[in-house]
């Protein structure tokens, strides 16, 4: 009988530590949040599977600075250049503009190698014009010679799942309008059975006349269904008031709600409520951000979980 009792005290001990100190499905470091002004906090947001430190960043506007801040919180520990090296194995770019791949530009001379992943018209871009001679070194493995081969292109089709390298996570993509018919990409990551959503710039289908945001809210109702997709990151660069002659290929709040209501109106009612939604990219001018968090909470009629990332502070889904 004390033996018993014994093992079913061990059993309950195993069960709650296990419970306990469960690991989130994803773990995400935004190493910056922002949609300009600020150089020091452009768009990038550091990915992992939960419990482990093998990262690769979403967009890479901002990559030094971001890791600083994390390691001034105690995210992270070292040096930030020695941490880029060892723990970010690659970077998904949603399109080329300068806040998404200022970061990884500007850091490449003392960064490792690895690779960067894009839609064909993002990375020739990146090969032509940014990691050119012309304008800087060519550190990619492709473009004008000489090639300096430390960062391998591996171009994404859209709607084929692949490895993301030296990581257990994969990733799909879907091409976003961001001012048609220039095109942004949708990263949809994957680990294990559960799945995390990141949105490069995007404007709404109806101002961009166009079906891409349809097409991705088809493809990722299942998982919302499932409960299989533990948050959305996208985009809300200007306040409702914006015109929409002046949005850029942009979201507000109210065009977010438009977007997210034709979402929930393929997953099914109440489907979207408590959903983890990351809200990204506010252009920092005036009031403007504190206008758009304002907005966002007061309209809020899905009950979505919304998110509001600063740099440096780590998330967990």
């Amino acid at each position: 009988m004390r033996i018993f009792l014994k093992m079913k005290i061990l059993f309950i001990l195993c069960f709650t530590t296990t419970v306990c100190f469960a690991q989130p499905a994803f773990t995400v470091v935004p190493l910056g949040i922002k949609g300009g002004s600020d150089e020091s906090n452009l768009s990038a947001y550091a990915v992992a599977t939960g419990g482990t430190q093998n990262y690769v960043c979403l967009d890479a506007g901002t990559i030094y600075a971001g890791i600083r801040q994390a390691i001034k919180y105690k995210v992270w520990k070292g040096d930030a250049t020695a941490f880029q090296r060892k723990h970010i194995k690659g970077y998904l770019i949603s399109h080329p503009h300068f806040d998404h791949v200022n970061g990884l530009i500007t850091n490449s001379p003392e960064d490792s190698a690895k690779y960067i992943y894009g839609i064909e018209s993002c990375l020739s871009v990146l090969k032509e014009k940014h990691f050119s001679w012309k304008s800087w070194a060519n550190f990619g493995n492709e473009g004008e010679p000489p090639t300096l081969n430390k960062y391998t292109y591996q171009t994404l089709v859209p709607g084929k799942e692949i490895p993301l390298h030296n990581t257990s996570m994969f990733v799909t993509s879907f091409v976003l309008s961001h001012v048609s018919p220039n095109e942004s990409t949708a990263f949809l990551v994957r680990s294990g059975e559960n799945y995390l959503l990141y949105l490069g710039d995007t404007g709404c289908d109806r101002i961009e006349k166009s079906d891409k945001l349809q097409q991705l809210w088809h493809a990722i109702a299942p998982l919302i269904q499932s409960n299989k997709l533990k948050a959305i990151f996208i985009e809300v660069s200007f306040a409702s008031e914006q015109p929409d002659n002046a949005l850029f290929g942009h979201l507000t709040p109210a065009l977010l709600l438009e977007e997210l209501l034709a979402l929930e109106k393929i997953s099914g009612s109440g489907t979207l409520k408590n959903l983890n939604v990351v809200i990204t990219h506010m252009k920092p001018l005036g009031n403007r951000e504190s206008v758009i968090k304002k907005q966002l909470t007061e309209n809020n009629v899905l009950g979505v979980k919304f998110v509001f990332p600063k740099q440096g502070k780590e998330l967990k889904f």
